[in-house]
């Protein structure tokens, strides 16, 4: 009797153990039955029921499970805390608690450990998945299938998809603003003709309102009226543009550099002795001749430098290249033998002639008909067609040394600049299918007023410079007698040179310093002077060509260029 007050050995399971025995197990049982309700099978920590626990009484029943057992290996911490209480059998309720709680923590972080590890596999399953369906549609469009593309989820409907969103992002960023003045929500052909009417400042501030407002003034049509009143801008004086392919609102930012006289200078080629050079200019080649040779160099992307190794080298002259034209893919030089020279492009064909008796001073080229002129006070007429090379066609007395030849745009006629010694005009015009003298302009001339530089504009209006230190502007349908328009070299030097943009602008190349000048031809006074030399090496400007970026100035030791498009 007086044993049933005592606690008995642990592990006896008979009926004389204490309450904190019965009390333990009773709680042991509570949370093996949670957990099985719970969670089934997850977690390291799952309860497990053991046989060899503790005995039920004398009987040797399997017993409930120890608190260490259900909580799982999470627990093992809680239960080194206090073995002394565990072996004694003893203890209190809320220590077993607080082990299996830690138990049941260290059970659940194991299972959702094990669950990411599965979700992160099934993920990686379904891209390798996505990336195969993404690589049938290309299979199937070689078979000529297009099923793939209406699959929803597949490679090619998901790239589609991408697509149209990317387009219709594009349309709402270039959409007219939903809010602002009711001006905006007109028609765009009622828009074009009121922006029409604003200047380059105007559409410059305008743009900066919005995205759809920058779109809509860069429209070619409102800076085609801008281009034509501006310097260089690749449009005629007729209104044709020279340069499609080039937005017109970049060209009259270029524009403005030329009016300005913002440029950098830079030095293409150089050589050591001095020479009187010629050049030609075609799409992204260059033309220059040296001595008694034609040498092509092949510009850069940017247009303000050259290869330096040439494309091609044409010879055939004993004497220095006076002068030479492009035409129909050949060269046509003159030479200071008293030949002409023809030579292809692309191949290495050259045929030379004798055609005058001292030295070719110019020739030119258009329609298969070559005119040279001479300083034997000759002109001549040729063939260009390869079975008649060679057989002059016309010879005309000039009475003067012949420094400058042109041929008219309608092949009807051509010009000539004589020295103006033995004739009282320079500038006379020739028929050239008869090689009659049409007429010659200009009556007022003094002696030596030769003609150095001569070119047509249109089939009714040259351009011509020289000795006389003028540029003149003749139009042959209002007078042949009087110039339209002169500007005077205002250092009273020979000008040897002239090009033009065919509208507004006008280069010249000076006899000292290697000056050159920009003009506008709207008004008498020089626009911008760019000297090239300094005064040891003073050198006349013997050629010049010009494109909407860049000018060229060839001079006797070195080729400069003007880049205006990077001052």
């Amino acid at each position: 009797m007086g044993s049933q007050g005592r606690s008995g050995p642990p592990g006896n399971g008979g009926p004389g153990e204490g309450e904190g025995g019965e009390a333990r197990k009773l709680q042991e049982g509570r949370v093996a039955r949670g957990k099985r309700r719970k969670g089934k099978g997850k977690g390291k920590g799952k309860a497990r029921a053991g046989q060899g626990g503790r005995g039920s009484g004398a009987e040797g029943k399997p017993g409930p499970q120890t608190a260490k057992e259900a909580a799982g290996p999470g627990a093992e911490a809680g239960a080194r805390a206090c073995p002394r209480e565990e072996a004694e059998g003893g203890g209190s309720v809320e220590e077993g608690a607080r082990g299996i709680i830690k138990g049941d923590e260290g059970s659940a972080g194991a299972g959702k450990e094990a669950q990411g590890r599965e979700y992160r596999k099934k993920e990686a399953w379904r891209v390798r998945a996505r990336r195969r369906e993404g690589a049938r549609p290309g299979r199937a469009q070689r078979q000529g299938g297009q099923a793939w593309a209406d699959i929803p989820g597949t490679g090619l409907a998901m790239a589609a998809e991408a697509g149209e969103e990317e387009e219709e992002a594009a349309r709402e960023s270039a959409a007219r603003p939903a809010a602002g003045p009711a001006l905006w929500r007109l028609p765009e052909e009622l828009l074009l003709l009121i922006c029409s009417y604003l200047d380059m400042r105007a559409l410059g501030r305008l743009a900066q309102v919005c995205r759809w407002l920058r779109r809509f003034t860069s429209c070619d049509l409102l800076w085609r009226r801008i281009a034509r009143a501006s310097l260089n801008s690749g449009f005629t004086r007729l209104g044709t543009d020279l340069m499609t392919s080039v937005p017109v609102k970049e060209r009259v930012k270029v524009s403005q550099n030329w009016r300005l006289g913002r440029c950098r200078e830079a030095i293409l080629l150089k050589w050591r002795c001095s020479q009187m050079p010629w050049m030609q200019l075609e799409d992204n080649s260059l033309y220059i001749s040296q001595a008694n040779f034609i040498l092509a160099y092949q510009f850069r992307p940017d247009g303000a430098s050259l290869n330096r190794r040439p494309l091609g080298v044409f010879a055939g002259h004993d004497e220095d290249v006076c002068h030479f034209v492009l035409a129909n893919s050949h060269i046509i030089s003159a030479g200071g033998d008293g030949k002409i020279g023809v030579h292809k492009i692309h191949s290495t064909f050259t045929v030379k002639y004798s055609a005058h008796e001292q030295e070719v001073n110019c020739v030119d080229c258009k329609g298969g008909i070559i005119v040279s002129g001479s300083r034997d006070r000759t002109a001549k007429v040729w063939p260009l067609a390869s079975g008649r090379l060679g057989q002059c066609l016309h010879t005309i007395q000039t009475e003067d040394r012949v420094w400058s030849i042109a041929i008219s745009p309608l092949l009807s006629s051509f010009v000539t600049g004589t020295a103006c010694c033995g004739h009282f005009s320079p500038l006379r015009i020739w028929d050239l299918n008869s090689g009659q003298l049409m007429t010659h302009l200009g009556s007022d001339f003094p002696p030596g007023a030769g003609v150095l530089d001569v070119m047509y504009e249109s089939p009714f209006t040259l351009l011509s410079c020289g000795y006389d230190t003028y540029v003149r502007y003749w139009d042959l349908r209002t007078s042949v007698r009087k110039c339209v328009m002169e500007w005077e070299e205002p250092h009273d030097s020979t000008l040897y040179c002239l090009q033009t943009d065919g509208n507004h602008l006008l280069a010249t190349g000076s006899s000292y310093y290697g000056v050159v000048r920009l003009w506008d031809r709207r008004q008498r006074a020089c626009l911008h002077a760019f000297p090239l030399t300094s005064t040891p090496l003073s050198s006349p400007v013997y050629c010049l060509r010009l494109t909407t970026k860049h000018l060229y100035a060839a001079l006797s030791y070195n080729l400069h260029v003007l880049d205006f498009q990077n001052p």
